[in-house]
């Protein structure tokens, strides 16, 4: 029985690797690791479909190491230390080209099965490397974290899906038989998601229709062969990422109405309750702040009460949490505050923290002028004294300017009556 042809495509050099120019291009961060062989651990980051799994094949490739694999769907604790243990006797004690240990699904392992790598990794017994759809710093333990590099892989574009289209046209020892002729792509890109491995079993589902040699692949004909196949909900592909982001914006534009609609496509659709409850989470302090504090407590403690709780009772605390978020006050006053001050430290650099409000423990520091003329907020009227925080550089400059709201505007009030004209209120 023939592969899959997205198994038959699958490369095994860079030089066939599509995509990721940021890491593995001529000037990518990977690039020179790999070609002098000295790989660190690390974790692959994004989406299905992008090349994970076949990047760390090529690297062990290419570096001529042993290679390891675990899916962490099927795989406990006994697994990994077997598999350490092999590798241990494969040479990861003796030599600096120890084995690589590939785990797909690395955010499915449990606290206690990433602990059985931690070892493994701090004395270089295998180099790991994971591969997440998931933000790792949510799913990966920080002590794992600590000791890997993680990489973000990006979605293919448009041009990267239809290069794959062609190299399965050209290459392939089953298509390249056929005369394939593509004369539309839009639609196969659609349905795909930008997930290569979808977009070439659609394809192959596609051309295994035709009974002719001479094949005309068009938008028309792509959605009559595949529109019975395609699902209501796919966790992995474009509609997670559509769906999710009509959630969020419903919940922006105080819409409770369409917020549930959406969250109940994403419950229906078997959606991890984990996934809805973060990016609540981040939008009670992105789009909500401090125009009502206590969204942010309701968000985290639904992010709590889902991780304990789970399906199906969880569906009534997201309900809860969304509507909540969707009827408070909305103001991005805070995530504007701190996107306008990495850009003057990213401008500015690493300024000098004032004299006065550095910490003076040594009696060295003391005399060097640490503290002096601090002036204790508690000691002044209202607790309040009209003190010089910022770096010279950088004196008077605003970051935060409230919303307009009525939280904010007491905030706006506040500032006014204690800093005067100081700063642009």
């Amino acid at each position: 029985m023939n592969a899959p042809l997205a198994e038959r495509l699958r490369p095994e050099t860079l030089d066939d690797y599509i995509s990721q120019s940021h890491l593995v291009g001529p000037n990518g961060s990977l690039t020179q690791s790999i070609k002098q062989g000295l790989i660190p651990s690390m974790i692959l980051c994004g989406p299905p479909g992008i090349g994970k799994t076949t990047l760390a094949n090529i690297i062990s490739n290419e570096s001529k190491r042993p290679f390891y694999t675990l899916s962490a769907i099927s795989s406990g604790v006994k697994d990994v230390r077997d598999v350490i243990e092999k590798a241990k006797q494969n040479g990861g004690l003796f030599t600096t080209k120890n084995p690589i240990l590939f785990i797909d699904e690395i955010h499915r392992f449990s606290k206690s099965q990433q602990d059985s790598l931690l070892q493994a990794v701090e004395k270089g017994w295998v180099t790991l490397i994971g591969a997440t759809t998931e933000n790792p710093s949510f799913e990966v333990i920080p002590a794992l974290l600590s000791r890997c590099q993680v990489y973000i892989l990006n979605s293919f574009d448009k041009n990267d899906l239809e290069s794959l289209l062609k190299r399965a046209i050209e290459k392939d020892n089953i298509l390249s038989q056929k005369n394939i002729t593509l004369e539309e792509t839009e639609a196969l890109l659609r349905l795909s998601g930008g997930d290569a491995r979808k977009l070439l079993n659609i394809f192959e589902l596609i051309i295994s229709s035709f009974d002719d040699k001479d094949i005309f692949i068009t938008n028309e004909v792509v959605l009559n062969k595949v529109q019975n196949n395609t699902v209501r909900y796919d966790k992995t592909g474009e509609q997670h990422y559509d769906i999710i982001s009509a959630f969020i914006k419903s919940i922006r534009g105080s819409d409770p109405n369409a917020a549930v609609y959406w969250l109940a496509r994403m419950i229906e659709g078997g959606e991890d309750v984990k996934f809805i409850a973060r990016r609540l989470l981040i939008l009670a302090s992105e789009d909500i702040g401090n125009a009502n504090p206590t969204a942010l407590v309701i968000a985290n403690n639904t992010f709590q009460a889902v991780t304990t709780i789970g399906y199906p009772e969880s569906r009534i605390i997201l309900s809860q949490c969304a509507t909540y978020l969707a009827c408070s006050p909305k103001s991005n006053a805070a995530y504007k505050a701190i996107g306008n001050a990495q850009k003057l430290v990213r401008e500015t650099g690493d300024l000098s923290v004032p004299l006065s409000i550095r910490n003076a423990p040594t009696k060295l520091m003391k005399e060097l002028g640490y503290g002096d003329n601090y002036q204790y907020a508690h000691n002044y009227e209202n607790n309040f004294a009209a003190h010089e925080f910022l770096p010279k550089d950088i004196e008077n400059t605003t970051l935060y300017y409230p919303g307009n709201n009525a939280r904010e505007n007491a905030q706006r009030e506040f500032l006014k009556n204690r800093w005067k004209d100081k700063y642009d209120y």
